[in-house]
């Protein structure tokens, strides 16, 4: 058999060379006991998990961290790429994530009472759009009388400049004729920033211009120019157990509301997890007859998908 000339067998293995690069014979090997952890926390799927690692193997062992840092953010960069590709090929009813919340309680003997809490939460990641749609209903009667109804519902697509930046648009549907008013539209559009992102804590501020059309209780209809701001906090204080703090505030001429919910959400089993929230909101200008300010407690189930 003829043999090739080794100037024509150069090019094959150096281009042998590239594509498979061999290892570095003077790495340090990471100590069994931290890989374990290490390809634990990536089997996971949880990046918190592996920055955690990452974190502690270089005080553990010094000399191997370099090693750990590459391995994590070969994964990093890998999990980056599938999920592109994943989100290039999905259609609009794919991606999608949120969850599902159901409270309620029923009284009997001196007082007989009755109320219900539904909150629907949607979420839809893309490489330039975020979808977030949100729905809530909270009803209550006491002795066969209504004492509150309040409906919630709202659409809000994000264009992402960068992996902090985004322009928002917002419509939303309220009704609560306890806090005075049969229905009310808004639509508003202006900027959003993650002002904090990191795997426990996380700040979401927007602010832009808003209308809003108010039908009052008293028959009197309004609409006008308001300001729009918002704030989202989330903070994971433990492994399954988080706070988050969402407010909003419309400040306008005739009527401005500001409201608010802090919760505390403990993780059950599986995607289940329980809620307690405290919600707040406040009219500047309510009908004659109805208060200002009206609270609500919630207990409730939620399940995660």
């Amino acid at each position: 058999m003829r043999r090739l000339p080794i100037l024509l067998l150069a090019p094959l293995l150096l281009a042998n060379a590239e594509g498979n690069p061999a290892p570095d014979q003077n790495a340090v090997p990471i100590p069994g006991p931290i890989k374990a952890m290490l390809d634990a926390a990536i089997e996971s799927g949880n990046d918190g998990d592996v920055s955690v690692v990452v974190k502690y193997a270089r005080l553990a062992d010094p000399a191997s961290a370099d090693q750990v840092l590459a391995i994590a953010q070969k994964w990093r960069s890998e999990r980056a790429a599938a999920r592109s590709e994943t989100i290039r090929q999905a259609n609009i009813f794919d991606l999608w994530s949120g969850r599902a919340e159901l409270g309620g309680y029923i009284t009997t003997g001196n007082t007989n009472s009755k109320g219900g809490t539904a909150v629907l939460d949607l979420t839809r990641e893309g490489l330039q759009w975020r979808h977030k749609f949100h729905a809530q209903a909270d009803y209550q009667e006491n002795a066969g009388i209504t004492t509150r109804e309040h409906y919630l519902a709202s659409y809000e697509p994000n264009y992402k400049f960068d992996d902090r930046a985004y322009i928002y648009g917002a419509a939303q549907f309220e009704s609560d004729r306890f806090l005075g008013y049969f229905d009310r539209y808004s639509a508003s559009a202006g900027i959003g920033y993650s002002a904090v992102k990191t795997p426990r804590v996380r700040l979401d501020v927007e602010l832009g211009p808003a209308f809003r059309r108010t039908s009052f209780t008293n028959d009197l209809i309004e609409g006008s120019l308001a300001a729009r701001g918002t704030m989202a906090f989330s903070w994971r204080l433990l492994p399954g157990l988080s706070v988050t703090q969402n407010a909003a505030a419309y400040v306008e001429r005739f009527n401005s509301t500001v409201s608010g919910t802090t919760a505390l959400n403990a993780k059950l089993l599986g995607p289940l997890s329980a809620a307690l929230s405290y919600n707040v909101q406040y009219e500047s200008q309510p009908p004659v007859g109805s208060v200002s300010t009206d609270t609500t407690s919630r207990a409730s189930l939620v399940y995660s998908f």
